[in-house]
């Protein structure tokens, strides 16, 4: 290697070292700096909005679950709304209906089946009765009151007869209607009755026209026309 090719080598090894001196100033440190801080910047900003991306949606879900919990909730009360009215609306007609329409005794319900046949133009030649204990115990403690009952007459006047026990105001369900006979002109009839007396039926079978003994079988001498 020549004295010349040295010297060039080392000429070309200095500039190498003042162009890197030359850019590597506190001007351009300070530029790359802020290139840096802005590169990181828009990373963050970034991860930021996709953050909050992922959060409105979650909002959006939460926010719908919750209306719709809302609405169910709303639909469940929905027939909770005026209760205490409809349970004293309820409470007085059943008042009503315990009052006006449940017998309270077998006397009374002897005397409205007697008056019925006997508007009817029917026969009631007897009836047998059966008690059976409803809520015993409780303040609205009933006797359901079985009724069997024998009846004669026209097929024209039973069939209104059978009316006007469901319609009438002493509460009757009709529970068997058989046909044991027929004679000329007149039908015997067999017709199970149900009825509700309130409070307790006395059980003294001794006692004088007393028919709270199952079975007891009451003569129709107020019944229809004979």
């Amino acid at each position: 290697m020549t004295v010349a090719t040295v010297q060039k080598a080392k000429a070309t090894a200095r500039n190498g070292t003042g162009s890197v001196r030359n850019l590597v100033t506190p001007l351009n440190l300070h530029w790359a700096g802020v290139g840096l801080l802005v590169l990181v910047n828009l990373y963050l900003i970034g991860h930021m909005l996709f953050l909050w991306h992922d959060s409105s949606n979650y909002n959006a879900d939460a926010m719908a679950r919750q209306q719709a919990a809302k609405q169910r909730a709303a639909v469940a009360v929905e027939p909770l709304r005026g209760l205490d009215a409809k349970l004293a609306a309820a409470t007085g007609e059943a008042d009503r209906f315990y009052r006006d329409r449940l017998p309270a005794s077998d006397s009374g319900v002897a005397a409205e089946l007697g008056a019925l046949t006997k508007k009817a133009g029917v026969r009631l030649t007897g009836a047998g009765y059966l008690h059976e204990p409803v809520l015993a115990g409780s303040a609205g403690e009933l006797t359901e009151l079985q009724i069997d009952a024998r009846l004669s007459g026209d097929y024209r006047p039973l069939v209104i007869l059978l009316n006007s026990l469901e319609r009438d105001k002493m509460f009757f369900v009709i529970t068997r209607v058989a046909l044991s006979g027929q004679q000329t002109g007149s039908v015997n009839l067999r017709l199970g009755l149900k009825t509700y007396e309130r409070g307790i039926v006395p059980q003294d079978a001794a006692a004088p026209g007393s028919a709270s003994a199952a079975g007891t079988d009451l003569s129709a001498s107020a019944g229809g026309p004979r």
